[in-house]
């Protein structure tokens, strides 16, 4: 074969290393969508009880249903912005009726959306050990003085 005809050989070679030498998981984690606190029961049920009896994320879409009516859409966003799993990210919540499963503040909220995970079961697909700056997204500064935030990471959150 004349050498012009291979020209395409070494740019897909190199792809192809590129692809190959890339972290297990690395390509798979980019797609990863937002899947529901639903999803994780089945793997976790006694986490998910204790999520869903005690934790106030568990719920935290009640107050913003409750408000929603005398919000402007720019504060609304604000709200679901920590009310709701994974606003403004691709799969997550859209809104009450098209992805009621991701209308509270679920578990995809501190550790990643869980599609992968929840799909194939490793553990290195989901974020497992969280930090209080995993938690600072939403419990800042300012919303640490308005609502009295306190960190549950050592007594567990679920």
């Amino acid at each position: 074969m004349p050498m012009e005809s291979r020209s395409w050989l070494l740019p897909a070679l190199c792809s192809l290393a590129f692809l190959c030498s890339s972290p297990p998981g690395a390509a798979r984690a980019e797609e990863a969508r937002y899947v529901g606190s639903a999803a994780c029961a089945g793997c976790h049920p006694t986490q998910h009880a204790a999520f869903i009896k005690h934790s106030k994320k568990a719920h935290a879409s009640e107050n913003v249903r409750l408000m929603a009516k005398k919000l402007t859409p720019e504060e609304l966003a604000d709200c679901f912005a920590c009310h709701v799993t994974g606003y403004g990210k691709p799969g997550g919540f859209t809104s009450f009726a098209a992805t009621p499963g991701l209308a509270d503040a679920g578990c995809e909220v501190c550790h990643g959306p869980g599609s992968i995970h929840a799909e194939t079961g490793d553990p290195a697909a989901i974020k497992g050990k969280l930090t209080v700056a995993d938690c600072q997204g939403c419990h800042n500064e300012s919303r640490v003085r308005a609502f009295g935030y306190k960190p549950l990471l050592q007594a567990g959150a679920h």
